[in-house]
């Protein structure tokens, strides 16, 4: 849905109002910070039993639009929902009261389709974030204007459900979370080495047998239960299925797929990466990601590519003899290049765009234009961005965001001081920084520990990647971010 406007019957257009909701501390905890906000003295009260959310007439979006409705009712329940009576009746004053708040939509409306990257839903999120309950427990805003849009288009959460199984209700959690922190993309890096949850409607013997257990997968039904509770969010959900690498749990239900390492010319009974040289490798490909794209709406798929360990592909005599034949010698990153351009052709004949870890781009890959590559090692990040915008490629920064690197204290802070375009690079290379994640790999993760280790720390990144780059008072955030943190946890 694109940026939408919020009308305050009776106070001429201002758009929403507000305050922190039960805070001591002065102003507002809006999280991340708008553009710009000018709040006024002046109060309206708001009573649960008269006040309304709805379509201002002239919206672009009607009544029949199901994601505003929920939207309308969601905010609603988040706003009053946990409304208790307070040991004073509330008290509302009928010339300071605010009955409606009116939602246009002002350029077309998605409501029938699923968010894209030029989507916003956070009108509503900034309102509900402000209205508070003054000491005799009247719902309370103050008159205020406030102007928003976000600084990068991709703001986006990675959760790994290939080491541990996240359940739905928790992954459903989750983008609650980041609906309440304006991320817009959930990296659903879904398979990996350990586990491969994903049950494949053309090939179920990948999840039957390369699951943790068959209570440990992800149905069709439960895949569309995600996608589509994202998208009443406003979240776009993009999947990773990572090869050549990370796929040894694809080798238990798909036959001949992986490489057969050797030691001393015998077998050693033991795999490597995907095999790049069959025929049947890539005709399997085609077929699982034409799945792929039917199932998950989004433009893009995320492809991998990173940390393909060479040694077996060294060590087994066909592909040796494949190398001599194709004059890649003893270079190995060609033989990865060789396997990413045909799965890039594969991706291609789907109409997706694809998404690459660094690693595809550093091993000169011939990438298609419009390419996104995803920039996570942590050393000299700025260097590759650098590099990658130079070839004209769009990027996303992971590198300083990866959260499962725990340290003692309040971490947040090296997150938030982030500025990702502090590279050397012209005004047109910074345009092509997409935006970026917040990385939570799953090693040491799974339901029980995902949401504490998650928030507040990635709020920290959703305000680098919406707010202006002048916001970057560390305690100004200190305090909104205290108040946003009760707020989430409420």
């Amino acid at each position: 849905m694109e940026l939408c406007g919020l009308r305050l019957p009776g106070l001429l257009a201002l758009l929403a109002a507000l305050a922190l909701r039960a805070s001591a501390t002065p102003g507002p905890a809006l999280w991340p910070m708008p553009l710009s906000v000018q709040m006024s003295p002046n109060v309206l009260h708001l009573s649960p039993q008269s006040f309304s959310i709805t379509h201002d007439p002239s919206s672009k979006a009607g009544a029949s639009c199901i994601p505003l409705q929920e939207a309308f009712r969601r905010y609603y329940d988040y706003i009053f929902g946990h409304y208790k009576n307070p040991d004073h009746p509330a008290v509302f004053s009928t010339e300071m009261g605010l009955q409606r708040l009116l939602v246009s939509v002002v350029l077309d409306s998605e409501c029938d389709t699923f968010p894209s990257i030029t989507s916003d839903e956070s009108c509503l999120e900034t309102f509900s974030q402000l209205i508070y309950q003054d000491p005799y427990g009247t719902f309370t805003i103050n008159e205020s204007n406030i102007t928003d849009s976000p600084r990068f288009p991709h703001r986006g959460i990675l959760i790994d459900t290939g080491r541990h199984f996240l359940s739905v209700k928790t992954i459903l959690k989750t983008l609650d979370a980041m609906a309440f922190n304006k991320f817009n993309v959930l990296h659903w890096h879904i398979v990996d080495d350990q586990s491969f949850p994903y049950q494949s409607i053309i090939f179920p013997g990948l999840s039957n047998e390369g699951s943790y257990s068959l209570a440990h997968v992800y149905t069709p039904n439960d895949v569309n239960t995600v996608i589509e509770y994202a998208r009443l969010w406003g979240i776009r959900v993009i999947p990773e299925f990572d090869t050549p690498g990370h796929s040894q749990s694809w080798g238990k239900g798909q036959k001949d797929l992986l490489t057969p390492c050797y030691s001393q010319h015998v077998p050693t009974g033991t795999f490597g990466p995907i095999n790049p040289i069959l025929n049947s490798t890539y005709s399997f490909l085609y077929q699982f990601f034409k799945e792929i794209s039917m199932v998950f709406p989004d433009q893009f798929i995320h492809l991998g590519g990173d940390e393909v360990e060479f040694d077996c592909w060294k060590s087994n005599p066909d592909i040796q003899d494949f190398m001599k034949q194709k004059g890649f010698y003893q270079d190995f990153s060609k033989l990865e290049s060789f396997y990413i351009q045909k799965l890039l052709n594969i991706t291609s004949t789907t109409k997706k765009g694809s998404i690459v870890w660094q690693e595809v781009f550093d091993d000169k890959v011939k990438l298609p234009a419009g390419t996104t590559v995803q920039v996570w090692k942590g050393q000299k990040y700025r260097d590759e961005l650098h590099n990658v915008t130079t070839a004209g490629f769009p990027v996303l920064l992971s590198a300083p965001w990866y959260l499962d690197w725990i340290s003692y204290g309040q971490d947040w802070r090296k997150y938030y001081e982030v500025e990702p375009l502090d590279f050397d690079g012209s005004t047109e290379q910074k345009k092509l920084v997409m935006g970026g994640e917040a990385c939570l790999w799953g090693e040491y993760v799974d339901s029980t520990n995902l949401t504490p280790r998650l928030w507040p720390r990635a709020s920290a990144v959703g305000e680098r990647l919406w707010s202006p780059k002048e916001v970057r008072n560390l305690d100004d955030a200190y305090r909104r971010l205290t108040g946003h943190r009760c707020r989430m946890v409420e």
